[in-house]
């Protein structure tokens, strides 16, 4: 009868468990990715960063400003201010333009945009990370929280198996080492409960840096849910990466910068050129009747150093060398992540299956007929305990199970670069 009592409470527990936690605010997480994504300051400056860097197009393939020149040509020294004393003083205004060799001004326009392109993928990838590193904080919340539930539910049917241990004890029915047992089982249900408590609060304050509000805001209830399985083979998921990783656009990106910058360094090779146009007005003097002139120019440079040329053509090699080593780096990184990943979801997953559909009801099971067998003397109390304690840790690793899938998944989409259906 008391046995029956015991069970009676742990379900009336359980009941009164599971509505507090439906009173409590839930959380959603397409809600926490979209605060994330709107608050999060690294996102913020990054994407200031990239403004930073498109506004570089504009001033890349732009021509420098002209020069105008105003001067006085074949002044008295004299009579500086008197113009008509010499035929040859001439009042001179010019215009001059440096005009960079065929092509180059394109080539460095080219060179910004795509340091913008390869930058701005950076930032989608920083979005794709911080996406990940919520979502494995919020299932981790979901892991912590369903294990307190199941501790507190435990700690609960542990007092009621202590006061049955104690009156049987009492009455000759039963031995001490019945109580001790028990009681030590309740202070590691609570050294664990400390332990959760406290994992429960840091992964609180880490969730609310990444949504850049209050450490101390309150993360409400994450509801369950339940596992989907991955049907997209591996070959599928690498070709999706490759597609549309934001890192490995960022790669091609620099790629591309790289081999601008080559052909760019080449164009080097050829001068540049300034243009100019002068007007000079002179006043009639000394029986001269001050024809005004002109005149037109163009300089350019020699390039003769042909050192420096090279290593510039060199420098984009290398630049292009190094984007194509880190594109083949990242694959490998890609390739051996969704495998690796899959592994894992696929083991989770059977792992969830297993719990559910065998495990645990065997377990209950266990505990109904060591609860059977107890009320009639023919199980002893340690059996009792140790299945109720066997049926606590299946509960457990059937949440965890649920919880690392998930982040597991989490991790996948980051390394896929898209949300998996």
């Amino acid at each position: 009868m008391k046995t029956s009592f015991v069970i009676l409470a742990a379900f009336v527990l359980s009941a009164n468990c599971a509505l507090a936690e439906e009173l409590r605010q839930t959380e959603f997480l397409p809600a926490m990715i979209s605060t994330a994504l709107a608050n999060n300051p690294e996102i913020k400056s990054s994407h200031s960063r990239w403004q930073m860097f498109k506004n570089r197009i504009v001033q890349a393939g732009s021509l420098d400003d002209p020069m105008l020149m105003l001067k006085i040509q074949n002044g008295v020294v004299t009579d500086p201010l008197n113009f008509h004393k010499e035929s040859m003083t001439t009042k001179v205004i010019g215009i001059s333009q440096q005009l960079p060799f065929w092509g180059k001004r394109g080539l460095k326009e080219d060179i910004a945009v795509k340091d913008a392109e390869s930058y701005r993928w950076q930032v989608e990838e920083r979005k794709l990370e911080l996406v990940r590193m919520v979502k494995e904080t919020y299932y981790r919340i979901y892991f912590t929280d369903k294990s307190l539930e199941i501790i507190a539910k435990n700690i609960s049917i542990l007092d009621d198996f202590i006061t049955l241990a104690e009156t049987r004890y009492s009455v000759g029915l039963g031995v001490q080492q019945d109580v001790f047992k028990s009681q030590v089982e309740r202070s590691k249900l609570l050294d664990m409960k400390i332990s959760l408590e406290q994992e429960r609060k840091s992964l609180e304050a880490a969730l609310n840096a990444l949504l850049f509000r209050s450490p101390d805001a309150a993360v409400g209830r994450i509801p369950d849910f339940e596992i989907t399985p991955l049907s997209t083979p591996a070959k599928d998921l690498r070709v999706t990466a490759f597609e549309n990783r934001p890192l490995v656009k960022s790669l091609r990106a620099l790629i591309e910068k790289g081999e601008a910058a080559h052909r760019l360094a080449g164009k080097d090779f050829y001068p540049d050129f300034n243009v100019s146009l002068e007007y000079m007005q002179r006043d009639p003097a000394m029986g001269g009747e001050g024809l005004d002139m002109y005149s037109l120019g163009v300089t350019f440079n020699l390039p003769l150093q042909r050192a420096r040329r090279h290593a510039m053509v060199a420098e984009a090699d290398s630049e292009v060398r190094m984007a194509a080593d880190e594109m083949n780096d990242l694959r490998n990184t890609i390739d051996s992540g969704i495998s690796d990943l899959l592994a894992k979801l696929e083991r989770r997953g059977e792992l969830v299956t297993l719990y559910k559909t065998g495990i645990i009801p065997q377990a209950e099971q266990s505990l109904e007929s060591a609860t059977i067998g107890y009320r009639v003397n023919k199980v002893d109390f340690l059996s009792l305990l140790d299945s109720r304690m066997t049926l606590f840790n299946y509960e457990r690793q059937l949440y965890e199970s649920q919880a690392e899938y998930m982040i597991s998944r989490a991790q996948l989409e980051a390394v896929v670069g898209v949300a998996l259906q």
